[in-house]
């Protein structure tokens, strides 16, 4: 059987993590995400067509040795017919004869109706992100009073059988830092795993500091003083994942300003548009949607894949005075 291929970066990190941002629009406002109003929405032909997004995928699994692939937004879900796309990826697993894992990144809002169909597509997992249990403060970061939808959201995830539920919580010092045992709670009484992720310099309105930010050792203590837990190797995961001692789930941390995860990041992002960013804090992007629609061959965008990667920086130094902030919000780059 012939080896599988890699994609190697210049510090020799192994690239295999592919996410794939689909729309930049969302039916939410999260303030660290985008702002409130004023976003200039791409038009439906600057995106890039299922069959070109597949076609990135199938060139990353097949060309590349890629083994993760995770759709994004913006909000996924509020691209029509994504579905048919879960489904077109995930069809790659048999013509590839890979065994990629296919995940998304949503709000849940949407999940009550869509949960079963997704799943019965092909995806495998979900991550869903929800910052507070408590209905005003979720009004307030979200701009939309949705709690409740997304919790049954969660609850359509649980029943239709996704290998794994998680849950994105992005943890702001003075907003929610409170609520960790309570979303730890949470995850132990319905399966599903708490990931706590640090406030990161992408909000729309630039107004992130460092006093902001509440550090995951923080979480963690708050956490194991409650339900003792125990650390688990998490390999290439950006989230240090504790296991709980009493057997009932775990949860994870994802440190990325106070104990950045570079060293070993595997990933690179497509957004909607069709650029490539090898780092979420990049301040570059390759055009690979250029290349699709000018008749690029698989070997073509192979390489400017590999060029990409070839270029890709150590890590992104927030918190230092050589950061440099990127130009685009969260939303607009993707998940």
């Amino acid at each position: 059987m012939p080896e599988r291929p890699v994609l190697i970066d210049s510090f020799g990190r192994r690239v295999s993590d592919l996410r794939i941002s689909i729309t930049d629009r969302c039916n939410f406002r999260c303030g660290y995400c985008m702002p409130a109003e004023g976003m200039q929405w791409l038009d439906r032909s600057e995106l890039l067509s299922f069959e070109e997004i597949t076609r990135v995928a199938a060139i990353c699994v097949e060309r590349l040795g890629f083994e993760d692939i995770r759709i994004t937004g913006g909000e996924p879900t509020v691209r029509a017919h994504l579905p048919a796309l879960v489904a077109m990826l995930s069809d790659l697993r048999t013509k590839a004869a890979s065994a990629f894992d296919l995940s998304m990144t949503t709000n849940g809002a949407s999940l009550a109706l869509l949960a079963g169909e997704l799943r019965r597509a092909g995806l495998d997992r979900v991550n869903i992100s929800c910052d507070s249990l408590h209905p005003e403060r979720f009004a307030e970061v979200t701009r939309r009073d949705q709690l409740s939808r997304v919790l049954d959201g969660i609850d359509a995830a649980l029943e239709a059988g996704f290998s794994k539920v998680k849950l994105n919580v992005v943890t702001m010092r003075g907003f929610n830092e409170d609520e960790a045992v309570d979303f730890a709670r949470f995850g132990r009484d319905r399966g599903v795993e708490p990931r706590f992720i640090e406030f990161m310099p992408l909000d729309a309105d630039a107004s992130w500091s460092m006093e902001k930010v509440v550090p995951a050792s923080e979480t963690v203590d708050a956490i194991t003083k409650v339900f003792p837990a125990e650390v688990v190797d998490a390999g290439a995961d950006p989230a240090r994942r504790y296991r709980y001692l009493d057997g009932k789930g775990s949860f994870g941390v994802i440190p990325s300003v106070t104990q950045p995860f570079c060293a070993t990041c595997d990933r690179m992002r497509l957004s909607a548009e069709g650029q490539l960013r090898t780092c979420l804090f990049s301040t570059s992007e390759h055009d690979l949607r250029a290349l699709l629609r000018s008749g690029g061959s698989d070997a073509e965008i192979e390489a400017a894949i590999r060029t990409a990667v070839g270029q890709k920086w150590a890590g992104h130094r927030i918190g230092k005075v050589t950061f440099i902030r990127p130009s685009r919000s969260m939303s607009q780059i993707g998940g």
